[in-house]
């Protein structure tokens, strides 16, 4: 409990502090707004609940800070959750074209509230995945930021609870359906489906200018390799926070600092 106050009062400050009291007394979460000076409209994010650790990692720690060789036409956002990233690249890049992609239906509906107001993100309900189908989507009990995906007909069943079916789509379809010449910046945090999605990249890996992502091979062994396999050919790496980053010709370049 004593870190859940650290982390809110570091966060949030006293207010939401006291929505965090608020939300613990009522055993429920709560739905926190906040507005930022470098935000062009205010955002919701639930209180106890992982809302307040990703925006912690994202405004606080700036884990999406880098600087890019021109300015993004399109950035894809794999794993959008409430929409977080996408409201910070939106603000960054306000003439580029974000698609925040995003499974589960209670983050999905907070995400098409919190981007409504940016013309220029495009909230799609779906899972990236290796191939275009309907798959399960699971709750390991890890917090809102920790939903897997599976095929409905999988041998090796993610332990947890079973929540909804959802629409899966590949990054060669998703480059088809939104008429993309190029993704300039594929952000994935998509719960260990990174071993599915690079398991056959042969199809778009080369219109793909940077990727910054998220492992989990502690949740679904083969991650690493199959990312790393299905990733050949860029030219730069390196970590940022939890994320990894690879990049052609220096489209992007790690922040001084």
């Amino acid at each position: 409990m004593i870190k859940r106050i650290k982390l809110y009062l570091r966060t949030l400050g006293w207010y939401g502090l006291l929505a965090l009291i608020n939300a613990t007394v009522r055993n429920s979460t709560v739905m926190y707004r906040i507005k930022r000076g470098n935000c062009a409209f205010p955002f919701q994010i639930r209180i106890h609940s992982s809302d307040v650790s990703a925006y912690e990692q994202i405004f606080i720690r700036q884990e999406y800070d880098f600087i890019t060789k021109t300015t993004p036409g399109v950035i894809v956002d794999a794993g959008a959750n409430i929409g977080l990233a996408s409201i910070y690249f939106a603000n960054k890049y306000p003439d580029t074209r974000i698609i925040a992609i995003e499974p589960e239906k209670s983050n999905y509906l907070i995400l098409k509230k919190n981007v409504e107001p940016y013309s220029n993100v495009t909230p799609v309900f779906a899972a990236l995945w290796h191939t275009n189908e309907e798959i399960n989507l699971i709750d390991p009990g890890m917090g809102k930021w920790g939903f897997m995906t599976e095929e409905s007909d999988s041998v090796e069943s993610i332990q947890g609870e079973f929540c909804h079916r959802v629409k899966a789509i590949t990054v060669d379809e998703l480059i088809h359906t939104y008429n993309l010449e190029k993704i300039d910046v594929l952000k994935i945090d998509i719960e260990g489906a990174e071993k599915e999605v690079f398991s056959n990249t042969s199809s778009w890996i080369d219109k793909v200018e940077s990727i910054i992502i998220e492992l989990h091979e502690r949740m679904k062994t083969g991650c690493n390799r199959s990312f790393y396999c299905g990733s050949d050919g860029f030219d730069n790496e390196w970590t940022q926070g939890e994320n990894v980053y690879l990049s052609r010709k220096n489209f992007l370049t790690r922040r001084a600092g």
